[in-house]
């Protein structure tokens, strides 16, 4: 098969991937290594991911990195992880850069500590005028939290007269979301084999496919970005009607 993908029509292919990044202490037990070791062989899977949807075109990549319920982990392995997260804002801004990748980074910042924000900020700022890959980075994230801070927010243009609740449609609740702007996710990609969504993006993926591998995030390759791609292409979306039917 070919390895662009250019035997399936572009209009069938995913605007937007994410992925729930699963299994990095799992794949560093099973080859005898500490856990923080799977964090930082997942970065390199990070970085394998990026390049190919920007070497493929694909239009988002949005990334679960740490989940608003990570926090309750060992504080060591919190810290290795706001270490990665500082050092890849800074070691990659060439290949950002190079790759013309546009940076984005949701989630609440409360408990993200400050070197690691400002490099964050700082990285979303050189790339901001960058017209290829969105990368779109989850980062003390949650969907339950995301839909309170939106409805918050709601509420208060509610409250202030700018905004009669009769009129709140499924658009409000859209723009009120952190990825305000962004498409939602076409296909949702969870690595480890686990069958379930953990809060990531409620609101997004209602509509989106779901494509699960066994292998770890650190076993994750360009050749199953494009399993997924490919499985993708083949499924037939109704988003709730039914297909056409030829005329007999």
């Amino acid at each position: 098969m070919p390895s662009d993908l250019t035997d399936i029509p572009r209009t069938l292919w995913p605007r937007h991937i994410a992925i729930i990044m699963e299994g990095n202490g799992r794949w560093a037990q099973r080859q005898g290594l500490p856990r923080i070791e799977g964090h930082r062989r997942g970065v390199a899977s990070v970085r394998r991911t990026t390049e190919e949807c920007a070497r493929l075109g694909i239009e988002q990549l949005t990334l679960y990195c740490l989940s608003s319920e990570n926090w309750k982990r060992p504080q060591h392995e919190l810290d290795f992880l706001m270490h990665l997260l500082e050092q890849y804002m800074i070691e990659e801004r060439a290949t950002i850069m190079d790759q013309n990748i546009r940076v984005a980074v949701i989630g609440r910042r409360d408990g993200i500590p400050d070197s690691v924000e400002r490099e964050m900020e700082k990285t979303i700022a050189m790339s901001s005028t960058n017209t290829g890959l969105r990368l779109c980075l989850a980062v003390n994230y949650g969907g339950r939290g995301e839909l309170v801070d939106a409805v918050r927010r709601i509420a208060e243009r509610v409250h202030s007269g700018n905004l009669a609740a009769a009129e709140i449609t499924e658009k409000t609740i859209s723009d009120s979301v952190y990825t305000a702007g962004m498409p939602d996710p076409d296909l949702l990609v969870r690595t480890a084999g686990e069958m379930r969504v953990s809060n990531f993006l409620l609101w997004q993926i209602s509509y989106a496919e779901i494509w699960v591998t066994k292998h770890c995030w650190p076993e994750f390759s360009e050749q199953d970005l494009q399993l997924a791609i490919r499985d993708y292409a083949s499924r037939d979306r109704r988003f709730g009607g039914l297909k056409e039917m030829t005329p007999q």
